[in-house]
């Protein structure tokens, strides 16, 4: 048997999405650094009340467990925003649709 064609125009919204995937990506590197960050700032000496000194490296664990999915929220909620700011630029375009179905 011969395949049949069906040929439409209909209209479709073209608007421009943000990867969320890269925003949040950028989220997490900026919470590594401020970790890094935060980490080289602190004071390393035993203090008279408590007898506990942490080394950098456990700071810089510690401070991961915030600062990460803070920078991941964060990256997010930029998305979301730039997403929302990008739907006044929506356009409607007419688009020519063909379906061909084979049959045996």
């Amino acid at each position: 048997m011969a395949p049949t064609d069906s040929h439409q125009t209909v209209e479709a919204t073209m608007r421009r999405v943000p990867r969320y995937g890269v925003f949040m990506g950028i989220g997490v590197v900026l919470g590594i650094i401020a970790a890094g960050i935060i980490t080289m700032t602190g004071s390393y000496e035993e203090s008279v009340a408590l007898d506990v000194v942490y080394p950098p490296s456990q700071v810089f664990g510690f401070a991961l467990l915030w600062t990460v999915p803070i920078g991941l929220a964060l990256g997010g909620v930029v998305a979301l925003i730039l997403e929302r700011a990008g739907r006044r630029h929506d356009r409607v375009v007419r688009v020519d649709r063909e379906t061909i179905t084979e049959s045996d």
